[in-house]
């Protein structure tokens, strides 16, 4: 089976819904992996109903050409990436919103769908690179795995699932230091600009939540805004019962 690449680092569900789509259109794939989101979690612009139209648009017109399409429930950036409970709340709540996206579109699509946020292994720190943010070699291995479990529940995949033993060595602490000293300190001074002014407001609106012990409200907030999000979307015509989603927890 031949393999088409259209992801690219840093896209967001709109760019995905664009760009990525039309390639992956073209290319007429058997199976699709639409696994997006974190990144619109961690940009000040971040929009729960941007992101589930460019999630119902993407999956919506790959279902439609007969693709069999995989999705997956995300961690948490803030855990992902270690940063104080005030920092890491806000963005875990964004997160949870486009898992909520995500789950209910995979239902009505019928799409493949796997749940990460409950697997041991996404906190371990052999499974991602040294941003924390995308799976390293074993991490990608394991991934598959997951998705292996759940092409084969429904009948679709057969043989016995990819191996985690790995190609080759991981990547040395010098590499690893080389990386954050370039791109890695690139991505940063992004962040400062396209995330941290955002954030910080939404640090202190969480602190101010948390001791008055009204933090519940800002998760019945964010979920509330999800919800919205998912019944403004338009039905497709040919519904796929929710049940036809796989679930792997």
């Amino acid at each position: 089976m031949d393999f088409v690449n259209v992801s690219r680092s840093g896209a967001l569900a709109a760019d995905v819904a664009g760009e990525q789509l039309s390639a992956a259109r073209r290319a007429r794939p058997q199976l699709a992996s639409v696994v997006v989101g974190m990144n619109d979690t961690l940009r000040d612009s971040f929009d729960i109903r941007r992101v589930a139209e460019a999630l119902d648009a993407t999956i919506g017109a790959l279902r439609a050409d007969g693709t069999v399409v995989l999705t997956a429930c995300l961690p948490d950036p803030g855990r992902m990436l270690g940063l104080p409970e005030a920092l890491a709340g806000p963005l875990g709540r964004r997160m949870r919103a486009v898992n909520t996206v995500v789950h209910a579109l995979s239902g009505r699509y019928g799409a493949v769908h796997v749940e990460l946020t409950e697997q041991s292994w996404v906190m371990d720190r052999a499974a991602w690179s040294v941003d924390r943010l995308h799976p390293s070699e074993l991490g990608h291995r394991l991934l598959a795995r997951e998705f292996h479990g759940a092409l084969t529940a429904r009948g679709i995949a057969k043989g016995d699932p990819p191996a985690t033993a790995l190609d080759g060595p991981t990547p040395s602490r010098a590499a690893s230091a080389w990386w954050m000293a370039t791109r890695g300190t690139r991505w940063v001074v992004d962040r400062c600009t396209d995330l941290l002014p955002g954030l910080l407001a939404l640090a202190a609106q969480e602190v101010r939540h948390r001791v008055r012990g009204t933090g519940h409200l800002l998760d019945g907030q964010e979920r509330r805004a999800a919800l919205a999000a998912l019944a403004s979307l338009p039905r497709p015509e040919a519904q796929t019962p929710p049940h036809a989603a796989t679930m792997v927890g």
